[in-house]
C-alpha cells in the first residue's frame, strides 16, 4: 500500500511539472507580456462609443427605428463586458488595483453587471471547471447540465422542460441579460463580504436607473418596453452563445476526483476554431483552453499561443479539443438534451472510464 501511495505521489509530481514546462515555454515566447497599446485604445474607445450611442439614441427620437439602436447597444455592451473580463483576469495592467477599477467602471457603470458578483463566481469556475459541487457554472437555475441536477425534477411542469431543454437552451438565453443585471443587484445588497460595496451600489444605480430614465424620457411607453426587450434579450443571447461552447458538453468531474492543473483545465475546456473575426466576436473566449491555462495572458496573444499549447498537450498525451462554431453548438444542444432525458452517464468523464490507462494523471482525494 505504501509503495502504491509513493508511486501515486511521484506520478502527481510529474504531472505538476508538465505544466511547469509549458509555463516556462510561454514566458520565453513573450506571450505573457502586457499589451498596453491594444488595451488603452479599447479603454478609451469604450466610453466614447457608449456616449455616441446615447447621443444617436436621443437624436433619432421616438421611432421604431430605435430597435436597430437596441441591437447595437446589445453588441456594444457585450464587447465592453469582454473587455471587463480581460481586466478582471489581470490581462491589462500589472497592478491589481488598476485592473479592479477598470472592471468596476466597465462592468458596473457601463454595462450594469456587478464586478464583485461576477469575480466571486468566475474565480470558483476557473479553479475547478465542470467539477460537481465546485463549479457554479454547472449549477444553473433552469437548465440542467448534470445528471445530478436533472434528477431533482422528476415531476411537475419542469419535467417537460427538462426533456426538451436542449432545444429550449438558446431561446432561454434571451432572458440571460435580465438575469445578469438582477444577480448583480442582489449580490451588492446581500450579506457577506464584498469589496467596494458602495462603489458598486452607486455605479449600478447610475447605470441601471439612469439608463431607464433616458429610455422612457425619449421613447413612448410601447416603444420603450420593446426597445428594452430587444436590447436585453440580444445582450443576454450574445453573452450566452459566447460562453456556452466553452465547457458545456465537456466531461463533468466527480466530486471526489482530483486532477493535476494541466489536465483539469485542458480536458474540461473546448476551443472554437475560426478567423480573427470570430476572435473579435467572441472576445477571445474561443481560445478557452489557453485562457484557462494562462488567465492573465493578453487576449491578442491567445491565437499565437494556441498551436504551441496544442502541440505541447499532444506531446504530453492530454486531449486537446477544438471544433467549429456550429459544431460546438450542436454538441451543446445534444448534450443538454441527453441530460434532460435522463440518459445514464450522459456526462461520463473519460478520466473515470479510462482510469487504468491514464491513472498517472489522476489522484483521488
Amino acid at each position: 500500500m505504501d509503495d502504491v501511495s509513493a508511486d501515486a505521489r511521484v506520478e502527481h509530481v510529474r504531472a505538476e511539472s508538465s505544466f511547469t514546462g509549458l509555463a516556462q515555454q510561454m514566458r520565453a515566447s513573450g506571450l505573457l507580456r502586457r499589451r498596453y497599446g491594444y488595451y488603452w485604445m479599447r479603454l478609451i474607445a469604450a466610453p466614447i462609443i457608449v456616449a455616441a450611442g446615447i447621443a444617436g439614441f436621443v437624436l433619432i427620437g421616438d421611432t421604431w427605428w430605435q430597435l436597430f439602436v437596441a441591437a447595437g447597444f446589445a453588441i456594444i455592451f457585450t464587447q465592453i463586458a469582454f473587455l471587463g473580463h480581460d481586466a478582471a483576469h489581470r490581462q491589462i495592467f500589472v497592478s491589481g488595483r488598476w485592473n479592479d477599477w477598470v472592471s468596476l467602471i466597465l462592468g458596473d457603470l457601463l454595462v450594469g453587471m456587478s464586478y464583485g458578483w461576477w469575480q466571486h463566481k468566475h474565480t470558483k469556475h476557473h479553479g475547478n471547471p465542470n467539477k460537481l459541487g465546485a463549479d457554479p457554472d454547472i449549477e444553473l437555475p433552469v437548465i440542467a447540465v448534470t445528471n445530478e441536477s436533472a434528477g431533482k425534477y422528476q415531476r411537475g411542469p419542469l419535467r417537460w422542460l427538462r426533456a426538451h431543454q436542449g432545444w429550449l437552451f438558446f431561446p432561454i438565453l434571451l432572458l440571460e441579460g435580465v438575469s445578469l443585471h438582477a444577480s448583480g443587484v442582489r449580490r451588492v445588497f446581500a450579506r457577506g463580504h464584498l469589496d467596494r460595496r458602495w462603489v458598486e451600489i452607486v455605479f449600478l444605480f447610475v447605470r441601471i436607473v439612469g439608463y431607464l430614465v433616458v429610455v422612457f424620457l425619449v421613447l413612448s411607453p410601447g416603444i420603450a418596453f420593446t426597445f428594452l426587450a430587444v436590447q436585453l434579450g440580444l445582450f443576454g443571447f450574445y453573452m450566452g452563445v459566447s460562453f456556452a461552447p466553452n465547457h458545456k458538453g465537456m466531461p463533468v468531474v466527480p466530486r471526489n476526483l482530483r486532477l493535476d492543473f494541466l489536465r483539469r483545465q485542458v480536458m474540461m475546456s473546448r476551443n472554437v476554431r475560426g478567423s480573427r473575426l470570430l476572435d473579435i466576436a467572441m472576445g477571445g473566449l474561443n481560445y478557452q483552453i489557453e485562457h484557462h491555462l494562462f488567465p492573465s495572458m493578453p487576449r491578442p496573444h491567445l491565437r499565437r499561443a494556441a498551436p504551441i499549447i496544442e502541440g505541447y498537450c499532444l506531446a504530453q498525451g492530454v486531449p486537446y479539443t477544438r471544433v467549429g462554431l456550429f459544431r460546438s453548438y450542436a454538441i451543446v444542444v445534444a448534450y443538454i438534451n441527453r441530460v434532460g432525458l435522463g440518459e445514464r452517464d450522459a456526462f461520463a468523464c473519460p478520466l473515470v472510464e479510462a482510469r487504468a490507462s491514464i491513472g498517472s494523471a489522476v489522484r483521488v482525494a
